[in-house]
């Protein structure tokens, strides 16, 4: 609390033995607690799918996880029973990715904006996500066709890389936008709070994971791009 800063905690004392995933207890959650935990679920499967540790193991399940939650997620925010059991079994299998493999800076930066703001961290990750991809397009927007694919792109097989990863992160935009997430952080984001923020993210665990290499400064342009 001291020092703003929400960070990860691992131990093997922590990690349950067994959980039980069970959809119907879930269904009293408030529609915007679903979109927000719905959406961070869409980003651990995108961030561990182009993170630096991806391998064939965890892409099987990043890919499977984003094709469940973008078929299941709208419908589990209007409380259907078969929304609520896609995204029970989509939310599981990205975690089972991601806690393998890592994520990147799009959680970094949504470390910050919790413990700053007191922004739930679903909303953080869903509104930083399309810059995080537009900014890790570069070295990582190869793999962006295989991520539009399983949110079922029409015609992205048909795409040049550039126009498959275009369409790919204009289908997380809509997704976004559907389930009620703000575009852009200008609500949330204060100037005077950005250094301390970039270097928040840039110190997080989360961020080596990051398919682009990044800088303090090149975090801070990126908040300021969600202004």
């Amino acid at each position: 609390m001291e020092k703003k800063r929400k960070f990860v905690c691992v131990d093997t004392n922590d990690i349950p033995e067994i959980a039980v995933v069970d959809p119907d207890m879930m269904s009293s959650m408030p529609k915007g607690l679903t979109a927000a935990t719905g959406m961070d679920a869409l980003t651990h499967a995108i961030e561990g799918y182009i993170t630096k540790g991806a391998c064939a193991i965890s892409d099987m399940f990043h890919l499977e996880a984003i094709r469940l939650i973008s078929e299941n997620l709208r419908g589990a925010v209007n409380n259907t029973p078969e929304g609520r059991e896609g995204m029970a079994l989509g939310q599981y299998i990205a975690g089972m990715g991601f806690s393998n493999v890592g994520l990147g800076v799009v959680h970094s930066m949504a470390h910050g904006l919790s413990a700053l703001y007191d922004t739930p961290h679903g909303v953080a990750c869903a509104i930083i996500l399309p810059t995080g991809l537009e900014y890790n397009a570069p070295v990582a927007g190869g793999r962006y066709r295989a991520i539009g694919k399983a949110m079922g792109v029409e015609g992205i097989d048909a795409m040049s890389d550039d126009e498959a990863a275009t369409a790919t992160i204009a289908a997380v935009k809509k997704l976004s936008a559907d389930v009620g997430i703000p575009t852009n952080l200008k609500d949330i984001l204060k100037e005077e709070d950005i250094q301390f923020l970039s270097e928040s993210a840039y110190a997080d665990a989360c961020r080596p994971g990051n398919p682009r290499e990044t800088s303090v400064e090149e975090i801070a342009a990126l908040y300021r791009s969600l202004m």
